[in-house]
């Protein structure tokens, strides 16, 4: 099979392999192959900021992306990291409207760009894609609304908690977890500091909740602890 065949279904795999479009036709996913952009972007890069025109949207293929917003004083509050299968500025792009937040890639990431035009036409001949991205665009939105209590309502312990036990069942319920993230940026994420975040971690461990294996490594001592941190029926002392 010639390279650029390969290449292609390659592209095509990656795509039906998103849960945007999973579910589609064969044909579907030519279309979508046809249509769409592979571009690379290295680590640090900037792939769109708050107020560009959302003349697309993205899907990671490899790599991770960050989403954030940036305060008048400089101070960033990550919203999400997206990995492969992941859509990026979806959103704003339905809506005709600018992107709402800035996007960089965390490492060297291949992304496919969709251009509105096309997409929005191809739409119109294929419902079922709507009905996909109706779903994704659910599930990212109960996300957020999740974030925003938790950045509202629950103090920073109880944040971690609850990004320790989602990282677990991400991690397919184990008790030995990676962070997939520095500490400076699960600290943005968190909506705190890493000297903030690096006390509450040293609390955790004192507490017996949690065992820390390294830089990147933390082991579950205490899930139901943790539990009961998440959901604000104990307090870190």
């Amino acid at each position: 099979m010639p390279a650029h065949r390969r290449a292609n279904m390659d592209i095509m795999h990656q795509i039906a392999a998103s849960p945007l479009f999973q579910g589609l036709s064969r044909g579907h996913y030519e279309e979508l192959a046809m249509i769409m952009l592979e571009q690379l972007f290295r680590r640090g890069q900037i792939i769109f900021s708050e107020g560009d025109d959302a003349d697309g949207f993205y899907l990671v293929l490899s790599g991770r992306v960050k989403v954030f917003k940036l305060s008048a004083e400089g101070k960033e509050q990550i919203l999400h990291i997206l990995g492969p299968g992941e859509p990026l500025g979806e959103v704003a792009v339905f809506a005709g409207k600018c992107f709402p937040a800035h996007a960089e890639a965390m490492e060297e990431s291949r992304l496919a760009f969709f251009p509105r035009d096309s997409f929005v036409d191809l739409i119109a001949r294929n419902p079922s894609l709507a009905m996909n991205m109706l779903a994704v665009l659910s599930q990212r939105l109960r996300k957020f609304t999740a974030l925003v209590e938790d950045l509202s309502l629950k103090e920073v312990p109880g944040r971690l908690a609850a990004y320790l036990l989602y990282l677990s069942e991400r991690q397919g319920e184990s008790t030995e977890l990676l962070l997939d993230i520095s500490k400076g940026q699960l600290a943005s994420l968190l909506g705190t500091i890493p000297e903030t975040l690096s006390r509450i971690l040293a609390r955790m461990s004192k507490r017996g909740l949690i065992q820390g294996e390294g830089t990147r490594r933390i082991r579950i001592l205490d899930r139901q602890g943790l539990d009961e941190l998440a959901s604000g029926t104990v307090r870190l002392s």
